[in-house]
């Protein structure tokens, strides 16, 4: 094989995907509709305070208060703050300023109001909502808004390590599997930090079962150096989570029949169609992360809800006892 033939075959791949797939489309002049709409109600606005006061106010006053009217609706329509458009940031910050800070758990019932001889200042906690209503036994997430969900943990590969055809090869298998989603999924990629002890004391209390005196003696080296490695550096582990969602049909939903033990068992019927829908697009993408030759579970009632108890406490640190074969373990650095 010709040495221009070894490089046309092995020649970088570059697959550009933009940042927001979620992005509005653009109407006008780049705008989105939303962005222009602003502007169209800015201007409408302007032209009816103009028109309606020009006789009877002199023009500098009226300029001086249609200049920062349009300003802000410039701005609001066209700056952007941390990827969101300023009016939905406003608009968000209003609302979490409105509601309350401080939420406590309820058995579905309200807070209750403090005694009357309790002076209390402030805003009474609101009920904590949490997303998910229950976790079934095969591991489905029966979710407040409706439908089910599944979480699938999984590992990661080295793909700057591949050469180009293989990761040609990666991309388009992992490509396949994002065209073959019919409903909404979510990946959720972060660092843990790993624990190595159980490793170590694993390989040191088997390595006198060795055959070889220099495979015992390298064992011990061996355990005696991931000892000193977690004890000496904080090591991080990546973890890869993607939920796969399965919603009721709307008409199971929409339908509500008079009797209300009838509405209950519809209700289960969709919900347990739902979970066996989410539970084979599941199957579906371990199949197909397994192809890539990335290790894919689906998680059952117990991991799943370690994994939810862990996102909801973020703060607090959760070791991983062991890590697999495949496992990507990195050195955290702190910058100065």
């Amino acid at each position: 094989m010709s040495t221009r033939h070894q490089q046309h075959i092995e020649a970088p791949m570059s697959v550009k995907i933009p940042a927001d797939v979620d992005q509005p489309d653009k109407i006008l002049y780049g705008l989105t509709t939303r962005q222009l709409g602003i502007l169209a109600g800015t201007a409408a606005t302007g032209m009816w305070v103009f028109l309606t006061f020009s006789p009877l106010v002199p023009f500098p006053a009226l300029v001086a208060v249609l200049v920062p009217v349009t300003a802000i609706g410039i701005v609001l329509a066209v700056a952007r703050h941390n990827g969101m458009n300023l009016d939905r940031y406003v608009l968000a910050a209003l609302r979490h300023w409105r509601t309350t800070k401080e939420r406590v758990t309820t058995a579905g019932t309200p807070v209750q109001p403090p005694p009357a001889w309790c002076r209390m200042r402030g805003e009474l906690p609101a009920p904590l909502r949490l997303p998910v209503r229950a976790i079934r036994q095969d591991g489905a997430l029966e979710v407040a808004e409706g439908g089910v969900a599944v979480i699938i943990r999984t590992g990661t590969l080295a793909f700057g390590l591949r050469t180009s055809g293989e990761q040609a090869g990666l991309v388009a298998v992992f490509g396949r599997w994002l065209n073959s989603l019919d409903a909404p999924a979510q990946i959720l990629v972060q660092a843990r930090p790993v624990d190595l002890t159980g490793l170590a004391e694993h390989i040191s209390r088997h390595a006198p079962a060795l055959p070889d005196p220099e495979l015992e003696r390298a064992a011990g080296e061996h355990a005696a150096f991931l000892t000193d490695l977690g004890a000496e550096h904080e090591l991080l582990i990546r973890q890869v989570l993607i939920v796969i969602t399965g919603h009721t049909s709307g008409a199971s939903r929409a339908a509500t029949p008079a009797l209300p033990w009838r509405h209950t068992g519809r209700h289960r019927v969709g919900r347990d169609a739902a979970a066996a829908v989410a539970m084979r697009r599941a199957e579906e993408a371990v199949q197909s992360l397994t192809a890539l030759g990335v290790p894919a579970e689906a998680l059952d009632a117990k991991s799943a809800t370690a994994a939810l108890g862990e996102a909801l406490s973020p703060s607090e640190p959760h070791l991983v006892d062991n890590s697999l074969l495949n496992d990507v373990i990195i050195h955290q650095q702190e910058a100065f």
